[in-house]
């Protein structure tokens, strides 16, 4: 079990059995990995800005289309084409700030995204959810209120993507106002808000602007939620996103423009074309959203892999999207704003293959200096799942990320010539002054990982990482304490909800 916290390094007081790393803002103190040299970057950028002018992308709105064509786009006048001049572009891109600061209702879990800052979230979207006692089935309910439970006690878990698992015994047309008031109630950390069009939005904001208590000038002036905006590859923005994306800007909360481009099927086959084409969708929809609300905060999504060419399904962390995955970050970073990329895999269980997939996705990740790492803790399936000991078995490689992420410590005390001394040649180490005194805070001791011997892990039960997971998941879910809201914060959020179902919900369902 863990025994240290972010400072001190001493042990942590516990508000559950199960022992972990504090909470922390976590920074990256190594320079990012350059994959690509400066001129292949640019004839990246070259061909996405080329892309833009020459085919276009078709936008799916028309006030969109109408506030492109007053920026100076070229619109097709009888269709939806619209094709970008770079200067507009490039124009447009000034205004989109580098950082945004996410506040959490609990002020000890705001994230600042941007620079050399990383954050961690949970899986979000599965449309499926799974342990190993109960199996694999639809996403419901009360496995979603498990999953906010557990993220909510993963310390690691910095924020909320999405619905970790789709409750789809909920109806569609009230299922945003279910899902938005257990964010806001069984968490107190940032949160997603889907922008399925211009309704859930503004459901999402007026819950949000409930749970801080503000007034609706106040809720603008700090960025609360966000939303993620997947354009529809190749080179098509939907106009349900963009209506939820112009609300989002509108009230300056955080979008994150992710292309869904998957070598070969949405995307030319090769990475570098793959990665134009992504750079293209990005660059349009976000300078639509500085257009629209300038100086709004907006991110920069990378989510480039390959797939299978035998079956067509997409493949995840593979050497492909690892590359795709570094090579966004220095994109991401051409253009000066904040970057988002995932954890994932493909496996259909919690097995080896999910972990070294996972590992390689989030290491390109880290290593690329993502500062939103989107399916951090808990996808299975390529994105078709949400497992409950995949999200602890990711926690836990999470947090040993974390740890090496931590500036190492060398001077007098660390280099230790005294207990060299003491010790001298042959004999060990474990008693002397130097290692007692460092005894509770030498080493990152895991959650998950059982380094005991045959024997011990015999006696122990012989359990294996993916059952001492579920085990994990089991008492955090038993020791969760709902974070505390003022009674009438709560009553408010709950009268708002019953209202809006009582009017039917999203009027399109």
């Amino acid at each position: 079990m863990v025994r240290r916290s972010n400072g001190s390094r001493k042990a942590r007081q516990k508000t559950s059995s199960v022992s972990q790393l504090d909470w922390r803002s976590v920074e990256n103190p190594y320079p990012p990995m350059e994959v690509l040299s400066a001129d292949q970057i640019d004839a990246i950028c070259d061909t996405a800005f080329r892309i833009l002018e020459d085919v276009g992308m078709d936008i799916l709105h028309d006030g969109a289309k109408s506030l492109l064509r007053k920026a100076g786009a070229d619109v097709d006048p009888s269709g939806d084409r619209v094709r970008f001049d770079r200067e507009l572009i490039n124009e447009a891109m000034k205004h989109a700030p580098s950082q945004v600061t996410l506040h959490a209702r609990n002020p000890n879990h705001t994230l600042t995204i941007g620079g050399n800052r990383i954050a961690f979230g949970s899986v979000a979207s599965a449309p499926n959810s799974s342990d190993i006692i109960d199996g694999r089935r639809s996403g419901n309910q009360k496995d979603y209120r498990d999953f906010l439970r557990l993220g909510q006690s993963l310390n690691i878990v910095h924020f909320f993507g999405g619905y970790p698992v789709e409750p789809i015994d909920l109806p569609p047309a009230t299922r945003h106002l279910d899902c938005i008031g257990d964010f806001a109630t069984l968490t107190d950390k940032v949160y997603h808000a889907y922008s399925l069009g211009r309704e859930r939005i503004v459901d999402a904001l007026e819950i949000t602007r409930l749970a801080f208590d503000c007034s609706q000038e106040a809720l603008a002036e700090k960025t609360r939620i966000f939303t993620i905006i997947n354009t529809s590859s190749p080179l098509r923005l939907d106009g349900v996103m963009i209506e939820g994306a112009f609300e989002m800007a509108r009230h300056n909360q955080l979008c994150v423009i992710t292309p869904f481009t998957l070598s070969g099927a949405m995307s030319p086959v090769t990475i570098a074309g793959a990665l134009a084409q992504q750079h293209a969708e990005a660059l349009a929809g976000m300078a639509l959203l500085q257009i629209h609300s300038p100086g709004c905060p907006v991110a920069y999504g990378g989510f480039t892999s390959n797939v299978d060419m035998k079956t067509g399904a997409p493949a995840f962390g593979t050497p492909e999207n690892a590359r795709a995955a570094l090579i966004g970050g220095q994109l991401a970073r051409r253009v000066g704003v904040p970057y988002r990329s995932s954890n994932v895999n493909a496996s259909n269980c919690v097995d080896a293959q999910a972990t070294y997939e996972s590992q390689m996705s989030t290491w390109a990740a880290l290593m690329g200096h993502a500062n939103f790492l989107m399916h951090g803790a808990g996808w299975l399936e390529g994105g078709l799942c949400a497992s409950f000991e995949k999200m602890v078995i990711d926690a836990e490689m999470l947090q040993s990320l974390s740890e090496f992420l931590r500036p190492l410590q060398v001077d007098e005390g660390s280099l230790g010539l005294e207990a060299v001394k003491d010790v001298g040649p042959g004999g060990h180490f474990f008693g002397t002054a130097h290692t007692l005194e460092r005894y509770e805070t030498a080493f990152y001791t895991p959650m998950v990982s059982d380094w005991n011997n045959f024997e011990n892990w015999q006696d122990r039960g012989s359990k294996n990482a993916t059952q001492r997971a579920h085990d994990i998941s089991r008492q955090l879910l038993k020791d969760y304490q709902t974070p505390p809201m003022d009674v009438a914060r709560a009553e408010a959020i709950s009268d708002f909800i019953a209202r809006r179902k009582s009017e039917g919900g999203v009027a399109e369902g």
